[in-house]
């Protein structure tokens, strides 16, 4: 099945403690059906020093998922998506405005 929702997506969070806060979609795990999104569900995390990396108490962007997401369309309002045929191309649509994504 068609991802609809991709890597580069601008979302917002529907539901848990960040609902309403709005970011950029970093990465997908379809497997899981969970993204991590910049900015928000952040958790921090205790890291060990090495000798590339300063040690401590890190702030770590945590999966979310997927049904706890939405796109935001061009009014900034959070929407569903759809597929639809343009020409013999499979297109994602935002079911508001109807804009190919």
């Amino acid at each position: 099945m068609a991802a609809k929702l991709k890597k580069g997506d601008k979302v917002i969070v529907l539901t848990g403690k960040d609902k309403g806060k709005e970011g950029t979609i970093a990465s997908v795990d379809p497997k899981s059906n969970k993204a991590i999104v910049d900015g928000v569900n952040i958790a921090i995390r205790a890291t060990r020093q090495s000798q590339t990396s300063q040690g401590g108490r890190i702030p770590k962007a945590m999966p979310i998922d997927l049904s706890n997401l939405a796109y935001k369309d061009a009014n900034g309002k959070a929407t569903r998506v759809g597929f639809k045929m343009d020409g013999d191309k499979k297109v994602r649509f935002a079911k508001t405005t109807g804009d190919v994504i």
